[in-house]
């Protein structure tokens, strides 16, 4: 007799165990809710003193010629442009933790906001005001775009792929100006990273086994995949932890695909998403990190429903990343 479980990738959703050769209490449709100061001021305190106060010595500030710039001086500015907002863009390049990856991309959109308003104080030779805009705008959009990103996908596909993913983001949004230039005989965006084009063609195929250890056995798993999105189900035997499963199976979504010689009980995880990375074995953008509450017995068949439903009688909790 065969029973099935559905639950949903992405979306809250009720899951349908399926097995065959043994039986067991029918599990039950389970509601799965998603886990998910203000400073004080100080009034300054001043005490006289016999000694006078020192005048501060003002910082002089480069000055522009009155009127419009030569090619030359333009190209001067922007030179001293790209020297500028170099410092941030490297900072976002090399960040470690996430906390220094939030830091670095408000700098970089501070910076580039700051140089976006030096744009227009400026007065370029008369052919490049259109691409001075251009440029004036593309900086403000290329810093807005920073101080409102997202960083939620660092615990999914990594922080260097989000920090690439905001580099090559950035470039892409200057590269209209950067032409538009180049085409008048100025050079602007030689510090701008050059990360080559973003990886493709890493989708594993329907069914493929990323992981295989310890020891086989007559457990089979089949895993309907109803989602919108690519799956990796982690069949985790006792004693192993989800990062190190006993199989890995990839399975694409709106398809089938079984895996069988599985050795013993185990619980099962399903992460979801976009991006697959194979050296991660991780999804690098979009995922979800669920497992099964409900274990599967050893030496048995089992069938495996993954799409957004209401009804099913077995339940999912989300898991932190593995």
């Amino acid at each position: 007799m065969r029973r099935t479980l559905s639950v949903s990738v992405g979306v809250a959703v009720a899951v349908l165990l399926a097995g065959c050769g043994g039986s067991g209490d029918e599990g039950k449709l389970a509601e799965v809710t998603p886990t998910s100061s203000a400073p004080t001021t100080t009034e300054p305190t001043s005490a006289p003193t016999s000694e006078p106060t020192p005048t501060p010595t003002p910082t002089p500030t480069p000055t522009t010629p009155a009127g419009p710039l030569t090619q030359a001086q333009y190209q001067t500015a922007l030179i001293r442009l790209d020297q500028r907002i170099a410092g941030d863009i490297n900072a976002l390049g090399t960040v470690k933790t996430e906390d220094s990856l939030t830091a670095a991309m408000e700098n970089l959109a501070q910076t580039l906001n700051a140089e976006s308003t030096a744009l227009g104080a400026l007065k370029p030779p008369a052919r490049a005001v259109a691409a001075n805009r251009v440029l004036q705008l593309r900086l403000k959009a290329a810093g807005t775009s920073l101080a409102t990103g997202d960083t939620s996908n660092v615990g999914c596909g990594g922080l260097a792929f989000v920090s690439q993913a905001l580099q090559r983001q950035l470039v892409n949004t200057l590269s209209v100006a950067v032409t538009q230039l180049r085409t008048l005989g100025l050079v602007f965006g030689r510090t701008l990273p050059d990360l080559g084009p973003e990886p493709t063609g890493n989708r594993p195929s329907n069914g493929d086994v990323i992981i295989r250890t310890g020891a086989g056995g007559s457990g089979a798993l089949r895993v309907k995949n109803g989602s919108a999105v690519d799956v990796a189900v982690s069949i985790v035997t006792a004693g192993r932890a989800p990062g190190k499963p006993h199989i890995m199976m990839y399975v694409q979504s709106k398809k089938t695909a079984t895996v069988y010689r599985i050795g013993g009980g185990y619980t099962l995880y399903v992460k979801s998403g976009k991006d697959w990375n194979p050296q991660r074995r991780q999804f690098s953008s979009d995922c979800s990190f669920k497992k099964f509450d409900q274990p599967f017995s050893k030496n048995q068949g089992w069938e495996v429903q993954l799409k957004p439903s209401v009804l099913g009688n077995a339940s999912s909790t989300k898991v932190d990343p593995y």
